[in-house]
């Protein structure tokens, strides 16, 4: 099988510790290349027998054998090497959130379609099979029709003085960090837009940026969404979906590998409750669909205009948590 040959534009944990290792575990996918900004990229090379070790990221860009570019670089540099990687003809699959705004991701959009890449904001939980599943149930009406979601993500951040999460001007904070998957997640789940949010947010008076948020979403369905966020809480990756006649708890709904990649869902209906297991190794699938994307020249699942709605719901919260209203969306 034909692989597609990945670059990795730093050596961030989540690239050594996630992202590398499912590219070996990928059928259709090679590591080539690994960059960071000095030496210590070749002890990382050597360490997961990558071939080529570039200092610099602009090196690992100009090699003409790679194809596609993984890029898990803090949030403020997103755009920046989006936007290089693109017109050095690069695929990239990029961290998320996939920037700091709306507007940073209208530019990264138009200038990957105008070089003609494939460009895909990484949210690897939503390759896990037990979201199809919940689409499932729901569109066969087993829990009637939907009324409210629910989605919980939160951590308890250590370390905190040295964390570039509680950095603002690099794009620190709960809402970008874990906040995106819920707003993800309502999106996807249910198929629609939220169109006004009301966010209270925990702000740090040293740092400034979100510790906690809580936000109350207007869907154009109708659907009323609630969400949390947090560096202060315990560890919570979950959702809910109410309807009229039962409800479905998703476990492990953003990182069902913390649970050996078993998504657990909880259907209630009528009292009567059932658990369903479902098995998925998310960032290889991740690996696996983008990889096909470029070999087979298919659309990617998310594209850049859904990125573009999803970080302008996460402007609204910020907006509605620094100036205390209700804010409407335009979609």
């Amino acid at each position: 099988m034909k692989k597609v040959r990945w670059g990795i534009l730093s050596t961030a944990n989540i690239a050594r510790t996630q992202f590398i290792p499912a590219m070996f575990r990928a059928e259709n996918a090679e590591v080539t290349a690994i960059a960071s900004r000095g030496s210590k990229v070749h002890a990382i090379a050597q360490e997961f027998n990558i071939p080529k070790a570039y200092e610099s990221y602009e090196a690992l860009l100009n090699d003409p054998e790679i194809d596609a570019v993984y890029i898990p670089l803090p949030n403020h540099l997103h755009k920046e090497w989006v936007i290089k990687a693109a017109r050095k003809g690069k695929h990239i699959l990029c961290e998320k959130p996939v920037s700091l705004n709306a507007e940073e991701a209208v530019e990264m959009d138009k200038i990957t379609l105008e070089c003609n890449v494939k460009f895909m904001e990484a949210f690897m939980y939503q390759f896990h099979p037990q979201h199809d599943r919940v689409r499932e149930i729901i569109l066969s009406g087993e829990i009637g029709e939907v009324k409210l979601f629910k989605s919980s993500h939160s951590f308890y951040l250590e370390n905190r003085e040295d964390d570039i999460r509680m950095v603002k001007e690099m794009g620190g904070g709960s809402l970008y960090d874990v906040g995106c998957y819920s707003i993800h997640a309502v999106r996807y789940i249910l198929n629609t837009e939220p169109i006004e949010v009301h966010a209270i947010g925990n702000i740090d008076p040293i740092s400034n940026v979100d510790l906690s948020a809580y936000v109350h979403m207007k869907l154009e369905n109708g659907v009323t969404a609630l969400m949390d966020c947090s560096f202060d809480m315990t560890e919570r990756n979950e959702y809910e979906v109410v309807g009229t006649k039962g409800t479905i708890k998703v476990s492990y709904a953003f990182r069902p590998d913390r649970n050996g990649g078993v998504g657990i869902l909880i259907v209630e209906r009528n009292g009567v409750t059932r658990e369903e297991k479902i098995h998925g190794d998310i960032y290889r699938l991740e690996v696996e669909h983008f990889s096909r994307a470029i070999l087979e020249d298919l659309k990617v699942k998310y594209s850049g205009e859904s990125s573009i709605k999803n970080m302008r719901v996460i402007d609204a919260c910020y907006e509605s948590i620094r100036t205390g209203k209700s804010i409407r969306i335009n979609q």
